[in-house]
């Protein structure tokens, strides 16, 4: 699959989803920007804007098998990874998956469980395998978590380690519809007689992966590169911000670069990609000052300022 496929399926994906989903098509691309990345996506929100069905519809479109935990106080990491259980019959110990043995698994409300549970996912969003009691197991390919969350305000919720975040390439959020959206989500509704909508598969397993490997094709000027840096760099250097960018995060901006170049359907990476994604993919990253936070400072709104100050090379 060279890049002009990638943005044909890349752009059926998004519509199948958009027939699903009442919500900016920018949004949808943010979310298929971190399959296509090899990343993984968290969505916050408030409850009802459609976090769930976006994830369940994004596997579907793409062919995939899905799993979803719901996240609870209560819960326990065997309870995502698996556990061993004794069987009678062989008189054994035979290891029984959990449901993140899917290739695209819903994290369901992720902050309601405690931080030890939250980790549960690490290794499983960092290495594509779990440990169980010393044991390592393989994940499916390709794997792909989406995490929604409520809003860290919300009762009931705790904060995600920085660490957890981290491993996040990309996160967004759908926001409220528009007056037209709102009218169109209940056009759909009288149109069906389920609750909620269905969308059809348009890719499989082994496309999906030749989908994934697009990006390591893309081209990227040398010029954009010492940009991408810049970038990240100035993130530290706000007086706003506590800390900045890490390592991963510069390698999770050059991912999502190349990514966005092969869904625009191009064999190189343009300032304006990197532009596109630097929100979604740095802004989550940031841990501001004591101050910067009592202030209410928008991490969005210093990635903003970086954009605006750090020079656009000429290619």
């Amino acid at each position: 699959m060279d890049a002009t496929e990638a943005s044909e399926v890349s752009s059926r994906v998004l519509d199948e989803i958009g027939s699903a989903v009442v919500a900016d098509r920018g949004f949808f691309e943010t979310v298929l920007l971190g399959v296509v990345a090899k990343g993984h996506v968290l969505l916050e929100d408030v409850p009802g804007t459609g976090k769930t069905l976006t994830a369940r519809s994004v596997a579907t479109a793409l062919g995939l098998s899905f799993s979803r935990i719901q996240f609870t106080p209560d819960l326990l990491p065997a309870d995502i990874t698996g556990t061993h259980v004794f069987n009678e019959q062989s008189r054994d110990f035979e290891f029984t998956e959990g449901p993140v043995f899917a290739n695209v698994v819903l994290a369901d409300e992720i902050n309601r469980a405690p931080p030890k549970t939250q980790s549960a996912l690490l290794e499983a969003m960092e290495e594509g395998q779990v440990t169980v009691d010393g044991d390592t197991y393989e994940l499916p390919t390709p794997f792909f978590v989406i995490a929604t969350q409520n809003p860290v305000d919300m009762e009931g919720t705790f904060e995600l380690p920085e660490a957890q975040v981290d491993r996040f390439l990309a996160k967004t959020s759908l926001g409220y519809p528009d007056g037209e959206g709102e009218v169109e989500l209940l056009r759909r509704r009288a149109g069906r007689r389920t609750q909620s909508p269905t969308v059809e598969p348009v890719l499989d397993a082994e496309s999906v992966q030749a989908l994934r490997a697009v990006p390591e094709t893309i081209t990227v000027d040398d010029d954009l590169l010492q940009y991408m840096a810049d970038l990240v760099r100035a993130t530290r250097e706000d007086h706003r911000v506590e800390v900045g960018v890490s390592p991963r995060g510069t390698q999770r901006l050059f991912e999502a670069a190349r990514a966005m170049a092969a869904i625009a359907g191009r064999e190189y990476v343009a300032p304006d990609d990197i532009k596109r994604v630097t929100q979604p993919a740095l802004a989550h990253r940031l841990v501001l000052t004591p101050d910067a936070r009592v202030e209410q400072v928008d991490k969005r709104a210093v990635i903003q300022t970086v954009l605006d100050e750090v020079p656009v090379p000429t290619v």
